[in-house]
């Protein structure tokens, strides 16, 4: 019985020698065909997670994630198969052959293109070409479940996460490393300082209170939040930035507002939004990818 195949890759890119920047594609002899490197996930995987590992095992390289790039689905004999494809910058390791690839060729974007054998892998390619290697990407988080409000006697603010916010926060600190985060933002909420606690200590990172983004400043004061969040952006790095439920989808509309990037209201417990942004004093948002808790 056929069904949906969930799959990951990236373009994995490095600045050669000369700075210029080069994109790796790969030869797969089974199929005789040059592609990007990606794969299946393994059962209980996240996609963040599947494509690293793939692009590991087809180039030897160890990478960082960036931009969510685009999601490809095409219709092969065991089903449907989507692959989610993200900016990944080689920062380790080395090519060897391996059992599905036998040749890695390091290209500039304009030589890759016309190597790739299939057309979707050259728009993935164009999506990349589009957002830039260098994007700021925010990972924009709603903190971990806390329980029910109506449950706890004690100042709102204080409310602890419950069991299951305990496992969610386990999973972000998984998770969010594979981005390589530089910085960790939260509203001065426990439940929001204690999502993201864990990542901040696992890094060395010290944690930055951003009121500005909690959800009774952003009653008073709706555009003030879309605002700090893009002022973090500017700083350019990778920032986790942890906020409510009652913020995060006014801030993505916010942000979306005028460029061709979609987005929607999704904000359950402990999931993310992947926001990634044009470099510089006035950031643009040029990519916006959900990842569910």
């Amino acid at each position: 019985m056929s069904g949906r195949i969930n799959a990951a890759g990236g373009v994995l890119w490095r600045r050669g020698d000369s700075g210029a920047l080069e994109v790796a594609v790969v030869h797969r002899p089974r199929y005789d065909d040059w592609s990007l490197p990606k794969g299946k996930l393994h059962r209980g995987e996240t996609t963040c997670a599947a494509a690293v590992r793939e692009v590991a095992e087809e180039t030897g390289f160890r990478a960082v994630l960036g931009a969510h790039l685009s999601r490809v689905a095409y219709t092969v004999p065991a089903g449907d198969k989507v692959v989610d494809y993200f900016a990944a910058r080689a920062v380790s390791g080395a090519f060897a052959v391996n059992d599905e690839v036998d040749a890695l060729r390091w290209l500039g974007v304009a030589d890759a293109a016309p190597v790739l054998t299939h057309p979707a892998d050259r728009g993935v390619l164009a999506r990349f070409t589009a957002v830039g290697p260098d994007a700021t990407t925010v990972l924009l988080v709603r903190h971990a479940h806390a329980g029910k409000k109506e449950l706890w006697a004690g100042p709102d603010d204080e409310r602890p996460l419950s069991k299951t916010g305990e496992r969610q926060t386990r999973a972000l600190t998984r998770l969010l490393p594979l981005f390589h985060p530089d910085r960790v933002h939260a509203v001065p909420k426990l439940r929001c300082t204690a999502t993201v606690a864990p990542l901040a200590g696992l890094l060395g990172l010290s944690l930055t209170t951003e009121p500005a983004l909690a959800e009774p400043s952003h009653k008073r004061h709706p555009a003030r939040a879309a605002a700090r969040l893009l002022a973090i952006a500017a700083a350019g790095g990778t920032p986790v930035v942890c906020s409510q439920g009652g913020v995060i989808p006014d801030v993505v509309a916010e942000l979306s507002r005028g460029t061709d990037v979609p987005t929607d209201s999704r904000c359950r417990k402990g999931s993310v939004w992947v926001l990634s942004f044009t470099k510089g004093r006035k950031p643009r948002l040029v990519g916006a990818h959900y990842l569910a808790p």
